[in-house]
């Protein structure tokens, strides 16, 4: 059973107790993702890449088969250059004993998951790892499935389970919680910049009207 409560404070994901893991962003499960346009889910999920690093979120990367489904998306890749993508044959993740163990040894319990497809890749591995008495949080905008239906369906099935949806800002705004947390405050704008869409733009111009001058020639 989930060990955190649905409401309060303790609900929210913090950057210490997260762990994340990237399923089978490839270019086979790219070319049949139909439920949201494909290069905003490949945005959304290098986005949510960069803040865990960030963050220092441990961050495991996952494919299967590649050698018939293709690399891991090389810009997901470029945030972790040294780290090599477990490579699977099962089509739950959580049945290769090479990834529980991964995340089993940062000792953290809230996992957060992100994958292609919805409905097979990331229902999976979601419901089972439940039962092992995780925490687990499904990034909807960095997954996708074979139709809006699947993709639909997946997220209702997985609630119903006990599995929580997200979205990627909702990720990094409550790893983040505080603006005057300046560390990581400070390394988040460039990511929006790059690929928070409207949001990024939003945050450009404010930091423009702050560096305006006023009519007396002092700072906004």
């Amino acid at each position: 059973m989930t060990r955190t409560p649905k409401i309060g404070l303790d609900a929210l994901l913090t950057p210490e107790e997260s762990v994340l893991v990237l399923i089978d962003h490839q270019p086979f499960q790219v070319a049949n993702l139909h439920s949201h346009e494909p290069t905003l889910v490949i945005n959304n999920t290098v986005g949510l890449a960069k803040f865990a690093k960030v963050f220092g979120v441990p961050t495991i990367l996952t494919t299967v088969i590649e050698e018939r489904g293709g690399h891991l998306i090389q810009a997901i890749q470029d945030v972790f250059p040294d780290q090599k993508p477990i490579n699977r044959t099962s089509i739950n993740t959580w049945e290769d004993h090479r990834v529980v163990e991964a995340v089993e040894e940062t000792g953290r319990k809230k996992l957060i998951i992100a994958g292609l497809w919805t409905e097979i890749c990331v229902a999976m591995p979601a419901i089972h790892a439940l039962a092992d008495g995780y925490d687990v949080f499904v990034v909807t905008d960095a997954s996708g499935g074979v139709s809006a239906e699947a993709h639909d369906m997946a997220v209702r099935r997985m609630e119903r389970a006990g599995v929580v949806p997200v979205t990627w800002l909702v990720v990094s705004s409550e790893w983040q919680r505080d603006w005057a947390r300046e560390e990581t405050a400070n390394q988040l704008g460039p990511i929006l910049f790059e690929h928070g869409g409207a949001t990024g733009v939003a945050l450009a111009w404010e930091l423009q009207l702050l560096a305006t001058p006023t009519t007396d020639g002092a700072g906004a």
